[in-house]
């Protein structure tokens, strides 16, 4: 029996043209999508009662041969957008570790608190955030949205690396320990290493989503690229360049994402665990939550008395 067929039976001569049928007919359906929604967006239009060209005629898109232009969209919307993420990005971090070592503690009154803050800021959208530190703390747009973005993600970043801690063998802290360690020492210098390297794909990975939610930051009039380009520049410019200035933005925002991203899967291949052999999907943070947490069930239960 072939390997390709062990699971299932081998598909018969009908079989394999009806999936080719499909295949045919599922390809031509998907041009004609396509082809519909090309032609529609090249279609004149009526606004006003004045009859504008379609979305792929030249003169929607004259403005962008000035440098000027880009000059400002780059220095302005994304040099704020990168700003605010950057400076984000490292207050979440920093307050992921705090929270993952606080969550990890075997000490009651601090581990407990912590859970239920942890479990608060996850559930509670970041958009409220930033409108409850504006409003209330009358931070500022910049701060509020660096502010509400530090800590959603640092909740998240600090639950990853407290299922890395808790996926660690327990020889790590016992070697530690017996070298003489307390057990502050031996969660630093020896198994919170390991836990971040394990965990640095899904950490990079969540810092491209604090990239993208920096564009909620429009919403409560922080100017970064999506408030510069689809309300500044499309209002100044004009309806006309509306569907234009929408591209840009989509097409800079995937440039910046799709970055992050590569750099996430090339972590994710350059630390993969050797000794189980598996890969954490760095686009699925709850899936390395999710293993490291069962890890360390099964280790522990390995470990129980009366157990080989």
């Amino acid at each position: 029996m072939s390997g390709t067929s062990v699971l299932f039976d081998a598909p018969g001569p009908k079989a394999r043209r009806r999936s080719l049928i499909s295949s045919i007919v599922a390809g031509v359906l998907i041009l004609a999508g396509l082809a519909w929604i090309v032609m529609t967006l090249a279609a004149p239009r009526e606004s006003g009662g004045i009859t504008l060209p379609g979305y792929f005629d030249p003169s929607r898109w004259d403005i962008f041969a000035d440098p000027a232009l880009w000059s400002r969209i780059l220095t302005a919307g994304v040099w704020a957008t990168l700003s605010a993420a950057l400076t984000a990005s490292v207050f979440a971090i920093a307050l992921g570790i705090l929270l993952s070592l606080m969550r990890s503690s075997a000490i009651a009154w601090i581990r407990i608190p912590t859970a239920v803050v942890l479990e608060f800021v996850r559930g509670m959208p970041v958009l409220l955030m930033m409108l409850f530190i504006l409003l209330v703390l009358n931070t500022g747009a910049f701060w509020a949205v660096v502010a509400a973005l530090s800590l959603y993600n640092g909740a998240i970043i600090g639950e990853a690396l407290r299922a890395g801690l808790a996926a660690l063998p327990r020889g790590q802290r016992e070697a530690g320990l017996s070298l003489g360690m307390r057990p502050l020492q031996s969660k630093m210098l020896v198994e919170f290493p390991q836990a971040f390297r394990q965990m640095l794909p899904i950490i990079v990975a969540q810092l491209v989503v604090l990239l993208k939610d920096t564009s909620l930051g429009a919403i409560v009039g922080y100017v970064e690229l999506l408030r510069l380009n689809m309300y500044q520049l499309a209002t100044f410019y004009g309806n006309r360049y509306l569907f234009s200035f929408f591209i840009v933005t989509l097409v800079l925002y995937l440039i910046m994402n799709l970055s992050l991203s590569w750099f996430a899967r090339w972590l994710s291949k350059r630390t993969a665990s050797k000794s189980s052999g598996t890969k954490l999907d760095p686009d699925n943070p709850n899936q390395a939550i999710l293993v490291a947490e069962a890890s360390a069930a099964a280790r522990q239960m390995g470990n129980a008395p009366g157990r080989i």
